[in-house]
Order: C-alpha cells, then sequence, then structure tokens
C-alpha cells in the first residue's frame, strides 16, 4: 500500500502505484449543489489511439467499485480482437470522482493540507458526468461512438444521452435504471447505517487513525454481495455446507468474509458512502419534468441489456426505459445465474450485445 495503512482505508492515495493509469487536471467543478469541487483530478487509462477527427472513442463508465483499469474489473472486453477493441477505437475509463484510485474523492488532500474526509461534498449522477464532459474535453474527443457501463455506470450513460446527445453515437446502459427505486434505497442505507455505525468512522475524519471503519464497509459489502447474485446460486453453491475450518462458519459465511476483505484492500468506505448516496439520488426525471419526459428526449439509439435474474436492478426497469423511449430503444436481455454480477460474468453475451450496438453504429454513419 506504499506506506498507506491497509487497516485505515483502501484507497490508492496521490497517485500511488499508477501503472497504466494517467491523471490529468480538469479544473474547479461546480456541482449540482451549488458548491464548488476545486483542483479536481481524474484517473483514467485509455486503450488505441485517438483518430485526428477524435471521434473514434469508447467511454467505458465503471460501476460502484470498479476503476479506470477496465481489464481489471470486466475481463476479456478491451483489447485486440475484443468487444472493445483497441484496433479500431480508442476506448478509455476514467475514475469517477468521488472515487478512490486515483480521482479526486474524499481520501483526497484538499487545499488546506487535509483529507477532504467528511468535509467532502455531496455528488449526484449528474455531477460526475459533468466531471467526464471536462475530461473529455481535455483528452481531445470530439465524439464517443458509445457511451457504455453497468450499474452505476449506466446511470451515467443515460445522463449523458439526456444532456450530451451531440457527443455521443449511442449509449448502452446494463443493468441498470432510470430512476433509483424504493428497494435499492433501502438496501444502500442499511449498508451505509453499517459504516456510519462503526466505531471508528469517526464522522468520516478516519485518515489520520491507526484503524478505520474496515468492519463496517465489510458489512456493506456483504449485504450488497447477496443483492448481487441470486437466491438459488448461493443456495446450490453453499446450501447449509460448513466451511470445516475452526471457526465453524458456514461457507457462505466465509465466502462473504472474502468478498469484505478483498474490497477492504482496494477501496475508502467514504468513497463507498458518496457514490451509494449519489446512486441513491438517481432520477433522470428530477427537474425535467419526471422520468417519462426525461427518457422521451432521448434521439441516440439506446441499448439496454436486462440480466433475467438480476434482484437488484430487476428487468421490469430496463422494460421501463424501452417503454418510455420505445423509439430509440433496442431491449436486449441476457440469460444468468449469477444475478446482477452477470455482467461481470456472462462476458460472451454481453460481448456479443457490445459488438452489434458497434457493428450498427458503424452501418449508420
Amino acid at each position: 500500500m506504499s506506506g498507506v495503512n491497509p487497516a485505515v482505508t483502501g484507497a490508492w492515495l496521490e497517485y500511488h502505484d499508477p501503472g497504466a493509469r494517467q491523471f490529468i487536471k480538469i479544473g474547479d467543478l461546480t456541482l449540482e449543489s451549488g458548491q464548488l469541487l476545486p483542483d479536481v483530478v481524474i484517473a483514467y487509462q485509455s486503450w488505441g489511439k485517438l483518430n485526428s477527427a477524435g471521434d473514434n472513442a469508447i467511454l467505458v463508465n465503471h460501476a460502484l467499485t470498479g476503476w479506470a483499469d477496465v481489464n481489471g474489473w470486466w475481463p476479456q472486453m478491451v483489447g485486440s480482437g475484443l468487444p472493445f477493441d483497441s484496433d479500431r477505437y480508442f476506448v478509455v475509463c476514467p475514475n469517477v470522482i468521488g472515487g478512490c484510485q486515483g480521482s479526486t474523492g474524499p481520501s483526497s488532500i484538499a487545499a488546506d493540507g487535509e483529507r477532504w474526509g467528511s468535509r467532502f461534498p455531496l455528488l449526484t449522477i449528474r455531477d460526475m458526468v459533468a466531471a467526464e464532459l471536462a475530461f473529455t474535453k481535455k483528452i481531445g474527443v470530439n465524439k464517443y461512438q458509445l457511451s457504455v457501463g453497468p450499474s452505476l455506470g449506466g446511470m451515467r450513460s443515460l445522463e449523458w444521452a439526456i444532456d450530451y446527445p451531440q457527443l455521443i453515437g449511442a449509449i448502452c446502459t446494463i443493468g441498470s435504471s432510470a430512476v433509483a427505486t424504493g428497494d435499492q434505497i433501502g438496501a444502500a442505507s442499511i449498508q451505509l447505517r453499517a459504516i456510519k455505525s462503526d466505531p471508528n468512522f469517526n464522522n468520516g475524519d478516519y485518515y489520520q487513525q491507526s484503524i478505520g471503519p474496515i468492519e463496517g464497509m465489510g458489512i456493506a459489502r456483504r449485504i450488497a454481495h447477496l443483492t448481487y447474485r441470486t437466491e438459488s446460486e448461493m443456495d446450490v453453491r453453499f446450501g447449509r455446507e460448513l466451511q470445516g475450518d475452526e471457526t465453524g462458519r458456514y461457507a457462505v459465511e466465509s465466502y462473504l468474509d472474502h468478498q469484505a476483505k478483498k474490497l477492504s484492500k482496494r477501496f475508502d468506505a467514504n468513497t463507498y458512502i458518496s457514490l451509494t448516496e449519489a446512486m441513491n439520488s438517481h432520477d433522470v426525471g428530477r427537474d425535467r419534468g419526471g422520468v417519462a419526459a426525461a427518457l422521451a428526449k432521448i434521439k441516440v439509439p439506446i441499448h439496454v441489456v436486462s440480466i433475467d435474474t438480476d434482484r437488484l436492478f430487476p428487468p421490469r426497469l430496463q422494460q421501463e426505459i424501452k417503454e418510455l423511449a420505445p423509439d430509440v430503444t433496442t431491449l436486449h436481455t441476457i440469460a444468468s445465474p449469477f444475478g446482477h454480477d452477470g455482467f461481470l460474468i456472462e462476458v460472451e453475451s454481453v460481448g456479443d450485445v457490445i459488438r452489434n450496438t458497434l457493428n450498427l453504429q458503424n452501418i449508420s454513419k
């Protein structure tokens, strides 16, 4: 962790371990709340080469705990001959603002030399897209052939289609929705309560402590992971089997413990809160006359991917987009026993949708 205590945060601080990531300053960003977020830095990774017209780009928007290295969280999707073909396209993935893997977020250092912590402002999905727009201009992209993302990334893709249709050829939203539901907000609220109830949370100002809210974030991750998978998979895979070690745990408990520990090594509790609260606020109809009116404005092609067993973003939410924007929406349903996480696992099926979407874009040009 390059001097960072893993018992406090898994954030990549001060450009730690940059690898293939790049960093760009986009300046000050005025948020929907009216608050100014100063000196914003975006971490990103890219593949392929931007053409002279600046219009062969693809924008990949990562999900809640994703990051700029697409191949790190979405394997077999980016590269030569892969769905996001780096021989043909300039593929770029920025780490979202509020993130903890290089972009400005709660673990970043503010102007006073202290970490933002509890002072980090409330973000919305539209704030994230505004940052991505500024980033897009900075790197010289004039148009994206496709803006694509799962879950949180799909929310951002919809906002791109509504506010900046002139800058995109099409969008693909995967396992996502036009508005956060009561069920999603309810499940998320318990996760946030778990983090904030951790005795080491300290109202978000824990970076100078010897221990951070790792346990609270671990509980949040365990809850979330159950919403990402399906009841049938958990029962078939684990059932009532014991782990068979000295702990006396059930095997499913061990599995969830493993997921929590993995996240603690690469993520920050404040970022978990910031991005989750932004997802809870998601509503494309806010200040636009409602969801139906907002979706009716979209004129670019929308490719909506639904996962038939997704219990976090159930198929009815993708069907809603299809019904409210029928002239521009194509609905693709992927069969998977893995629920919401199907977008990560069914890479062949998702890849086929991406290839077909890009082929249609090429035909229409």
